[in-house]
């Protein structure tokens, strides 16, 4: 039986997500006062929470098959929720539309992942690491890239895995977190630029970071849900262009120019000998 097939099956896990999302729905949102910041904690942050204490051995509430099964489920859960945000795209069309420079310019912050985390990495100890690591937000289509050019089995197929791992840990959590504290403190930026910004090209850390959005200005909810589905369409269709063409050839210059001499690892072609 297929392990899909098997998780569907699994009554324990839907029996629990149900559970987990009643308490989270019952907590609320709450808010915070962080300094001159607002920090916004939604329901989605209390299920991750909730979902990890699960997984503690002591608890004895789901054995390690039982984890394997539900991670199968993401992928399948995240169908659902792609077409619920495409019932908002679709009202709010033209709005999308007339935003449509916007969120195509807004691809061009792959840049600042390379400028900021290229210099944090290398000074962290990384060498050609740092490359994999901080090109883009290490994504799975980021992940093929990387596998494609240099093999995973690299200084750099290490750090895109590294960051994917850490990413899909605390990703959402993280992402969640500065949303609410951004708009929170910074008025510069309006809600649907905030809302542009949250679609990465991950379904899970674009709907955390759009949450405290929708929390804090409720009456144009559906306009940022909107605005942040299509910017997440936008960032996995031509996002991958702008990690092949200019995020990773910056990578790999500023790596250079910080002194790294390692000579770039061999292309996985290249090893299996289908280059010459």
């Amino acid at each position: 039986m297929d392990i899909v097939d098997k998780a569907i099956r699994n009554w324990k896990l839907h029996l629990l997500a149900l559970i987990l999302t009643i308490i989270a729905e019952l907590i609320g949102a709450k808010t915070f006062r962080i300094g001159p910041g607002m920090l916004v904690l939604v329901p989605l942050l209390y299920s991750f929470a909730l979902g990890a204490l699960c997984g503690v051995k002591k608890l004895n509430l789901l054995s390690r098959e039982d984890m394997f099964e539900a991670s199968s489920l993401v992928g399948v859960t995240f169908f659902f929720l792609m077409a619920r945000y495409g019932t908002l795209v679709g009202p709010n069309f033209w709005k999308v539309v007339a935003s449509g420079p916007a969120l195509i310019l807004q691809e061009f912050g792959n840049i600042g992942t390379v400028f900021l985390g290229v210099p944090i990495a290398v000074l962290l100890g990384l060498k050609r690491e740092a490359v994999g690591a901080a090109f883009s937000n290490a994504r799975e289509p980021n992940i093929a890239i990387i596998g494609e050019k240099y093999g995973l089995d690299t200084p750099e197929g290490r750090g895109v895995m590294g960051v994917y791992v850490t990413g899909t840990v605390f990703g959402a959590i993280f992402c969640s977190l500065l949303s609410s504290f951004v708009a929170s403190t910074i008025s510069f930026f309006s809600p649907q630029a905030l809302a542009m910004a949250t679609g990465t090209g991950s379904a899970g850390m674009m709907t955390a970071a759009v949450a405290p959005l929708v929390e804090m200005y409720p009456h144009i909810k559906d306009e940022l849900t909107a605005l942040a589905a299509a910017s997440n369409m936008f960032s996995g269709l031509d996002g991958v262009y702008m990690c092949v063409f200019l995020s990773l050839p910056l990578a790999n210059w500023l790596v250079r120019k910080m002194g790294v001499k390692d000579a770039p690892s061999v292309p996985a072609k290249k090893e299996q000998g289908g280059l010459k």
